[in-house]
């Protein structure tokens, strides 16, 4: 049977939203099975209702160990809210209130009672503890691109973007003692009480980000040539927003598709054949890859609008590495007010086009491990200027040079590319082919090998030392990193580097297998020794 990739879901395709809200409040989950515990991963909790790894119980445990957590950590400010357009996000968000107000938090839900973006919240975060000594924090409902059965819930501390693993160890462990012991320790109030409690007021999330967007881009470079843009939300939280923004900035933009639906009926499918918002594969964007050729840039985001797609008339849907190097090479030439030692900041398996534009543009490289989190305390303090993830997720500074959002941002990053066009006269694509007539043209990869449990560990425990090996798809190995070069920081992992190539091997956290990401500037042979060489050495490592 043909693959279904990149076609219009089927009625088959899609949940049933009756099931779904069921199992959330009848499901409770068995904490002998790993799969039913709380677990947050680089972007907190997930999990299916119908997987009973999302459920009411989980999400009162987790919203009462960040009432303990932020408590411990002398944090007194209000709690900004926001949810995303998944079914199972509404009704978290009530639990979560509920457990909330039992507890006497101020909590800042969104004014419209709609959907909001996750820069949003960072952003409201951000602006509130500039100016108070009282700091706030946040929570963000949203499995992020995840298909529309899943569920997921973060947490963002007062310095506004995803926490790190000291916070969510804790909270994680909190929560499943308080499942546990029956949920004892929980307090609540019915939603009813909950949603009029001392405390609970709200906040215009979209008012403050659409009006502030001219801080940290040139809207009115955009303006004036009229570029049109073609936004597409995907059926996601930033459905309100793009509207807004057209209105509010005067720009000649079109809402190429404003249905929300908690089934994703008009989605196409993803590669195999499943409904994901996942705005850099060409098979989820395919709807709006077919109208490229109807506007200058058009753009799509994923359910909570962290992550950005990049679509030209000249180029179709952009490679995230891509834009990211044309988005660098674009800022630091264009962003007169950042501090000139301002360094730019790439996770280690990100294109090493970004490496050739760093040192083109005499910026120091900081590449972390992958997660945004390693990004946020040199956004906060200005150090770093941008910080991008190969999966289509990025921030930036204002044009002052403070601090615009610590989480990513596929608003803040859509609208760049009508500014780089508008500027510039060309398109994100059209700066790419001239990047890489500089630089070269990096081929790039990720495949998935097949390894044990006690494999992926050895594997997430590795020394350079262990590698023995001195070349790499016939050239002189150059790097052996178990640490990210730009803090230190352990990459769970490998990566080995040549003059012309690269990869890096880390075990997935969900299945039997280990990622390889490996990119070479000699062509797709060159990769395809440089992969099947990666496996043998990584599998002779760790076995």
């Amino acid at each position: 049977m043909a693959n279904r990739a990149g076609t219009v879901a089927l009625p088959s395709d899609l949940i049933d939203v009756t099931k779904l809200l069921d199992a959330y409040f009848d499901v409770e989950p068995d904490l002998s099975d790993p799969a039913q515990r709380v677990a947050f991963g680089t972007s907190g909790h997930r999990g299916s209702s119908l997987k009973s790894s999302f459920n009411e119980g989980h999400i009162a445990a987790i919203t009462q160990a960040i009432v303990e957590y932020r408590a411990g950590q002398g944090i007194t400010g209000p709690l900004f809210m926001g949810k995303d357009t998944h079914a199972l996000s509404e009704p978290a968000q009530n639990t979560a209130l509920e457990v909330l107000a039992a507890n006497r938090v101020t909590v800042l839900v969104d004014a419209r009672g709609a959907y909001t973006p996750t820069p949003a919240v960072s952003h409201a975060i951000l602006a509130h503890n500039a100016s108070r000594t009282e700091q706030a924090d946040g929570i963000v409902i949203t499995p992020s691109h995840n298909p529309p059965g899943d569920g997921g819930f973060k947490y963002n501390p007062p310095h506004g973007g995803p926490a790190d693993s000291d916070a969510t160890n804790w909270i994680a462990d909190r929560a499943n003692a308080l499942l546990e012991d029956g949920l004892r320790g929980v307090k609540r109030l019915p939603i009813a009480q909950a949603r009029t409690a001392d405390g609970i007021g709200s906040y215009d999330f979209l008012q403050h980000y659409v009006d502030d967007l001219p801080s940290v881009l040139n809207l009115d470079a955009i303006r004036s040539a009229d570029v049109h843009i073609g936004a597409d939300p995907m059926g996601g939280a930033s459905v309100d927003y793009w509207g807004a923004i057209g209105e509010r900035h005067n720009l000649n933009l079109t809402v190429v598709n404003p249905t929300v639906d908690p089934q994703w009926a008009f989605m196409t499918l993803d590669w195999d054949e499943k409904i994901r918002m996942d705005c850099s594969s060409p098979f989820a964007m395919a709807s709006l890859i077919k109208r490229a050729t109807e506007f200058d840039i058009a753009t799509g985001n994923d359910a909570d609008a962290d992550r950005h797609g990049i679509v030209t008339p000249d180029g179709g849907l952009m490679n995230p590495n891509h834009y990211l190097a044309v988005a660098i090479q674009y800022l630091y030439a264009n962003r007169p007010d950042w501090r000139a030692d301002a360094v730019i900041g790439k996770t280690l398996v990100s294109s090493s086009i970004i490496d050739r534009v760093a040192a083109d543009l005499g910026r120091v490289l900081h590449e972390v491990p992958v997660g945004f989190k390693w990004f946020v305390p040199g956004l906060l303090s200005g150090d770093l200027a941008f910080g991008g993830e190969e999966s289509a997720g990025a921030s930036f500074l204002r044009l002052d040079g403070t601090p615009w959002s610590t989480d990513k941002d596929g608003l803040l990053l859509a609208l760049l590319a009508s500014e780089i066009t508008a500027v510039t006269g060309s398109t994100p694509s059209q700066h790419y082919a001239g990047l890489t007539d500089r630089f070269g043209a990096p081929v790039y990869a990720r495949i998935d090998a097949a390894a044990t449990r006690e494999q992926k560990a050895a594997l997430g425990k590795l020394s350079p030392s262990d590698v023995t090996a001195t070349s790499l798809a016939g050239e002189e190995i150059t790097a052996r990193l178990t640490e990210a070069p730009g803090n230190g920081a352990s990459v769970g992992g490998l990566k080995v580097t040549t003059e012309n190539a690269w990869f890096a091997a880390r075990p997935s956290g969900t299945e039997d297998v280990y990622k390889i990401y490996a990119e070479s500037f000699r062509g797709e042979e060159h990769l395809k020794q440089v992969q099947a060489e990666a496996k043998a050495l990584v599998d002779g490592v760790i076995s």
